[in-house]
């Protein structure tokens, strides 16, 4: 019997991604691995909207599981919930209403790597680029031809865009369309900081307005203040995940659905290679959520674990990395007040780090960095700056009570 190679190369797929996500599965009562000569051991840390995903994958790394395989499982999660728009099934659309989706991976013991950038209809990007990272002989694949790969291999299109999501898109539609990413950026000479103080009239007129509107579309009222900060300050979310196992072996992922209303086509950090995601066997792994195009500037990741390589601690790296951030800009205030960056920074040892640019988004949102070495937890990033970011556009500092607490859509 002959087989095409569109045929091969579903059927290798579909048995990796098997092999590599439900190993666990075949047995409902793993035991744990026998201890091996290697004092370390498996730790996972990612960005703290994957912490409820670390128990599964922490068992899953200490019974064998591949280090990658281990990460995916924590990403996966949030990219399959509805709920959580920063990744995956539910996310934020472009401003045409479209969710492209955007991620990269890096597997430390084979040395090899992949990543996928605006992929429409696909969910699990993740995956995706761990498949061209098996199954071809590129690096990356974007747009069009990375999703009519993910089909060809045997991912299922789909609608990502969610009636929550989609009624949060018409709702920016309608009252920020003018307000976009067309431009200038902060870094450009043109750009100006905003002139109508947060705390003005015209300000509190607007959110009712959104918020009257936000009601005519149905949108439900336990989420509504949720969908108006979005409006307003539209967001960018991210999740990124390393793991090491106690053979000393580490991998990495970044997936996200990028910046909220972003131009059709932007790419951020997470697809990018040593910007989003960097992985060296030798050194260590890091990762970063935030201001993408910031990042992609620095290469951060990349940057984090050459300081590293170079001696440094996980903290000195990242903060290191913080401050290239501040250089490009001369350490002007008024442009870094509305920019953020969270690292994610784990070293082949074992030792790792959380830093961040400012410590939260607001005084009841700090930068968290989840950690499971055994023992699932957070803990608030080491920040580079006092006090919060500001939202961009920036959002009121004198608000309504509802609107200053974000709803558990905000995860």
């Amino acid at each position: 019997m002959s087989i095409t190679r569109r045929g091969f190369l579903e059927s290798a797929v579909v048995a990796s991604l098997a092999t590599g996500l439900n190993a666990q599965d075949k047995n409902k009562t793993p035991q744990p691995s026998p201890p091996t000569s290697s004092a370390k051991q498996p730790i996972i840390i990612c960005s703290n909207n994957g912490r409820n995903y670390l128990d599964d994958a922490f068992l899953f790394l200490r019974n064998g599981g591949d280090t990658l395989d281990a990460a995916l499982r924590v990403v996966k999660g949030p990219e399959d919930d509805p709920n959580d728009d920063s990744v995956g099934l539910g996310g934020l659309p472009n401003e045409e209403g479209v969710v492209e989706l955007d991620a990269c991976c890096m597997h430390g013991p084979t040395r090899r790597a992949g990543s996928v950038g605006g992929v429409r209809n696909i969910k699990n990007v993740s995956l995706v680029a761990k498949a061209v990272m098996e199954h071809t002989g590129h690096v990356m694949l974007v747009g069009e031809g990375a999703e009519r790969f993910a089909v060809a291999v045997g991912f299922p299109r789909e609608n990502l865009l969610t009636d929550r999501s989609r009624k949060v898109w018409l709702l920016w539609k309608e009252n920020h369309s003018t307000d976009d990413w067309w431009g200038p950026g902060m870094s450009g000479p043109q750009w100006k900081p905003p002139t109508t103080p947060p705390q003005s009239e015209l300000w509190k007129e607007r959110i009712q307005r959104v918020e009257e509107r936000a009601a005519q579309l149905g949108i439900e009222p336990e989420f509504r203040a949720a969908a108006i900060r979005r409006v307003l300050s539209p967001p960018t979310g991210t999740i990124h995940c390393s793991a090491l196992n106690d053979k000393g072996e580490m991998s990495a992922c970044t997936t996200t659905s990028g910046l909220a209303f972003k131009l059709p086509g932007r790419c951020g950090d997470s697809p990018i290679i040593g910007a989003g995601c960097y992985t060296d066997q030798d050194v260590g792994s890091a990762g970063a959520t935030g201001s993408g195009e910031e990042n992609i500037k620095v290469a951060g990741a990349h940057t984090i674990v050459e300081n590293m390589r170079r001696g440094m601690s996980p903290q000195e790296a990242g903060m290191d990395a913080l401050k290239r951030i501040v250089r490009n800009y001369n350490n002007d205030m008024n442009k870094l007040k509305f920019m953020d960056m969270t690292y994610y920074i784990l070293r082949k040892d074992g030792a790792y780090a959380g830093v961040s640019l400012w410590e939260g988004y607001s005084d009841t949102s700090v930068h968290k960095i989840a950690i499971h070495d055994g023992t699932r937890r957070s803990q608030q990033t080491v920040a580079l700056f006092k006090g919060v970011s500001h939202e961009f556009p920036p959002f009121p500092v004198t608000i309504p009570p509802e609107l200053k607490e974000d709803s558990v859509y905000l995860k």
